[in-house]
């Protein structure tokens, strides 16, 4: 699977929007996360805002919609937003913090079930 560069993965972390009112999130998971598959990563830590079901909830935004999509928004985007933040910028829920206590290989199998879910619901 092809990884952009850090110049572009810096461009589409800025742009990643993601959890978090005025004064961050509530309920916000830490690690260790110890899920085997990225659906079970999914669910520890990342479904209170983003939604069981991947369409958001009152803290976060969901990822089955189009701007989401890989052309828009890169794998590594999502690296990025999870280890470090993410700033607001597509959507008013507030800058995303840090998840604490995950680590790339973590998120990147979280990215895999994300992808799987988009496409099954025709966002490719």
């Amino acid at each position: 699977m092809h990884r952009p560069s850090l110049p572009g993965l810096a461009v589409a972390c800025v742009l990643l929007v993601a959890c978090g009112g005025a004064g961050g999130r509530t309920g916000v998971p830490e690690g260790p996360f110890d899920g085997a598959s990225g659906a079970e990563l999914y669910a520890q830590a990342c479904a209170t805002c983003h939604g069981e079901d991947l369409r958001g909830t009152d803290q976060g935004p969901p990822f089955l919609d189009p701007i989401y999509e890989p052309g828009h928004h890169a794998d590594q985007a999502f690296v990025l937003a999870a280890m470090a933040g993410a700033r607001a910028h597509h959507w008013d829920f507030g800058n995303m913090p840090p998840i604490e206590g995950i680590t790339q290989d973590q998120v990147l199998a979280i990215v895999d079930y994300v992808r799987e879910q988009q496409r099954a619901a025709g966002i490719d």
